[in-house]
C-alpha cells in the first residue's frame, strides 16, 4: 500500500473511531452530575477529554494497524467486537448525563468492558502492537466503572 492510501486510509479510522467521541460529547456533565455525591478520588472534569481523546486515538491506530496487516477478512471477529465497543462507548454518555441513568449506565460499562477486554485479545492475537494500544482503554474503563458504580451506589436514594 502507498503511503499516500496509507494516510487515507488513517484518516478513515479516525473518523470512524471519533464518530462515538461526537456522539458522546453530546451529553455533558452539567448541573445534574455537579449536583450529585461523587467520592473522593473523582478526578476534575477537565481530565476527561484528554484521557478519552488519548484512549481514542489509540483505539483508532490499533485498528489501523491491524486492518493495514491483516485487512477486514482477517480479522472478522476482532472487527466485530471493536466495532461493538465504540458503539457502547458512544452510548454511555447518553445514558449517564443525557437520561441520568447512573445504575443502566453501570452495567452498559461492564458489557462495554467485556467488550474491550475481548477486543484486546482478538487484537492481541493477530497483531500484538494493536492489542498493546487498548490496554490503556481496558484500565481506564476499568477504573470508570469503578467510578460510575461508586456514584451510582452514593446517588441510589435519590
Amino acid at each position: 500500500m502507498r503511503s499516500g492510501q496509507q494516510i487515507i486510509s488513517l484518516i478513515i479510522w479516525i473518523g470512524i473511531c471519533f464518530i462515538p467521541a461526537v456522539t458522546g460529547s453530546q451529553f455533558t456533565p452539567g448541573e445534574w452530575y455537579a449536583r450529585l455525591a461523587k467520592p473522593a478520588w473523582t478526578p476534575p472534569g477537565y481530565l476527561f477529554g484528554p484521557v478519552w481523546t488519548s484512549l481514542y486515538t489509540m483505539m483508532e491506530i490499533a485498528a489501523w494497524l491491524l486492518w493495514k496487516g491483516v485487512g477486514l477478512s482477517g480479522a472478522k471477529i476482532a472487527f466485530i467486537l471493536f466495532f461493538g465497543q465504540l458503539i457502547l462507548n458512544g452510548m454511555w454518555s447518553w445514558l449517564f448525563f443525557g437520561m441520568h441513568k447512573p445504575g443502566l449506565a453501570f452495567i452498559e460499562l461492564c458489557l462495554l468492558w467485556i467488550l474491550i477486554l475481548a477486543t484486546l485479545i482478538a487484537f492481541w492475537k493477530l497483531y500484538q502492537p494493536s492489542g498493546i494500544l487498548l490496554i490503556p482503554c481496558t484500565i481506564w474503563v476499568s477504573f470508570a466503572t469503578i467510578l460510575n458504580f461508586s456514584i451510582w451506589f452514593l446517588n441510589k436514594s435519590n
